[in-house]
């Protein structure tokens, strides 16, 4: 019987150096247009199963929308990718939590359960990304080149 070894920490750091190295700011930008998605689209179009007025979604996908492009002019137009590009996404995403937690808050009685539910799991999710980019931030050789991090991908 082959017995496998799980060390939690070592994957932790292979999965930070692929993050790190290769696609942090892809994996914000696709997060930001994937909420900016389900806030618009999805959420909206079924408002009485979440209870999140039509305009507060508008007014929540306006960060995510920025965001997703700051990202992706990042990707593309940024030849060294340094830790200070970062700090904005940061600042973004924390900003996105805090207004989404004061609506919930407001709108608390409107909202379902439903909808509540989906605001905990993206601040969940974006609390652990906003994690991982401060680790990236703390990281001083992140200067990476682009064609550096093509030529990572190919392998």
């Amino acid at each position: 019987m082959i017995q496998l070894k799980w060390n939690t920490k070592t994957e932790f750091n292979k999965l930070m150096f692929l993050i790190n190295t290769k696609n942090i700011f892809l994996i914000d930008g696709l997060g930001a247009i994937i909420t900016a998605f389900i806030l618009i689209v999805v959420l909206r179009k079924y408002e009485t199963y979440f209870g999140v007025p039509a305009q507060l979604l508008v007014i929540l996908s306006i960060l995510p929308i920025v965001l997703a492009g700051y990202s992706f002019t990042c990707i593309l137009f940024i030849a060294k990718i340094s830790p200070r590009f970062l700090l904005p996404i940061i600042i973004a995403n924390s900003t996105y939590c805090i207004l989404t937690i004061g609506l919930i808050g407001y709108n608390f009685n409107r909202l379902t359960f439903l909808g509540i539910t989906y605001f905990i799991i993206e601040i969940l999710i974006l609390f652990g990304l906003i994690y991982i980019e401060f680790k990236i931030l703390k990281n001083k050789n992140l200067e990476l080149s682009i064609k550096e991090i093509k030529a990572n991908a190919i392998h």
